[in-house]
């Protein structure tokens, strides 16, 4: 993937799903990203498939990962405590570095808690709103923050360590790792897969050349088709989450297709599949894809359940489009994913 400006925010939304740029978002860097949790996977497939490859590139993936300091400019005193010991929780910031309506600018197009269970038996997504409206700390310039204003706005302002102190403010939960993501990269990734099958609640044609029409139903989608779906929100009376659910479509279409399809067997296609994921990860620091690989072998896309944070509709603040948290669902919701409480995580969703 070529060299490309990170992040972007463009007009004013509701929500998204996963990812961003890194620590100085005023200058561009080469900054290479795609789908980390759906690599980590695949990659923890092959080890548990017993490929004797599978440490070895893991260790070569290892290497060439891009590295962000996503903590030591978070003050310490302030984080959440670690309630549930063995469970962990990941930061995923994500853009969509190739959108044709996106503008100049910053900010996160997605943001996505997940959340691991200390059993490592499933894993639950939460989609946070870009547009949501909370307290964004000062930043350590002193220049911006402390105030309200739009989530999103926390890595213009201070980059992922700003924005892992607004998260961590909002949910209460303390973030274990960060990971950046770019979903222009879904392409490579899906050709490298053989394409990717997506359910499409309606017939509706994209706003986006080559203008394609999506039936409604089941169908395969290549690289190119998937992304442009995962972008669609103009046509859906609920505008921006509609592209929330069609993110997440492709997300565990890909898990589904990674775990289900004949990649372990074929040694070109697994080469083609880690080099389009793994080469384009930013983690921290402290992330290390061999015990993440270890932890998540026995995930699977039906143990995968996605979320989006508790909102209670969208509104104005000045003149800016905003969505406003349900205060009371956050609390109680975002208490359960601190205590580990998968069955009232789950019990959430209905």
């Amino acid at each position: 993937m070529s060299d490309r400006q990170q992040l972007v925010d463009s007009e004013p939304v509701e929500p998204v799903d996963a990812g961003v740029d890194v620590e100085n978002p005023a200058r561009p860097r080469r900054r290479r990203r795609r789908i980390v949790l759906t690599t980590l996977l695949v990659l923890a497939l092959l080890s548990a498939g017993g490929v004797g490859a599978g440490a070895f590139y893991l260790r070569s993936v290892e290497k060439d990962i891009d590295r962000v300091d996503a903590f030591t400019e978070v003050p310490q005193e302030n984080r959440p405590p670690v309630v549930a010991k063995d469970a962990m929780n990941i930061m995923i910031l994500g853009s969509d570095s190739r959108d044709p309506e996106k503008t100049t600018g910053s900010r996160t197009d997605t943001i996505i808690l997940a959340h691991l269970p200390k059993d490592r038996k499933s894993a639950q997504l939460i989609s946070i709103p870009r547009d949501t409206w909370v307290r964004v700390p000062r930043s350590k310039d002193g220049q911006h923050g402390g105030r309200e204003a739009k989530i999103n706005a926390a890595y213009a302002w201070g980059g992922i360590p700003l924005m892992v102190q607004t998260v961590e403010e909002f949910t209460k939960v303390r973030v274990d790792h960060v990971a950046v993501v770019d979903f222009a990269g879904f392409t490579d990734i899906i050709d490298a897969l053989g394409g990717v099958d997506i359910y499409s609640d309606k017939t509706f044609t994209s706003i986006h050349p080559p203008f394609r029409t999506f039936q409604q139903g089941m169908q395969k989608m290549d690289g190119e088709t998937a992304l442009d779906y995962s972008r669609q929100r103009k046509q859906f009376a609920d505008g921006d989450f509609a592209r929330i659910r069609h993110q997440q479509q492709v997300i565990k279409a890909i898990l589904d297709k990674a775990a289900s399809g004949g990649i372990l067997t074929s040694p070109g296609k697994l080469n083609d599949f880690v080099k389009a994921s793994s080469a384009a990860v930013s983690v921290d620091e402290g992330m290390s894809l061999l015990d993440m690989a270890t932890d998540l072998r026995g995930l699977r896309g039906g143990n995968l359940a996605f979320f989006t944070s508790p909102t209670r509709g969208t509104g104005q603040v000045g003149t800016e489009s905003v969505v406003f948290a349900d205060t009371d669902k956050v609390r109680s919701f975002y208490d359960a994913v601190r205590r580990d409480a998968v069955p009232e995580i789950v019990a959430a969703r209905k």
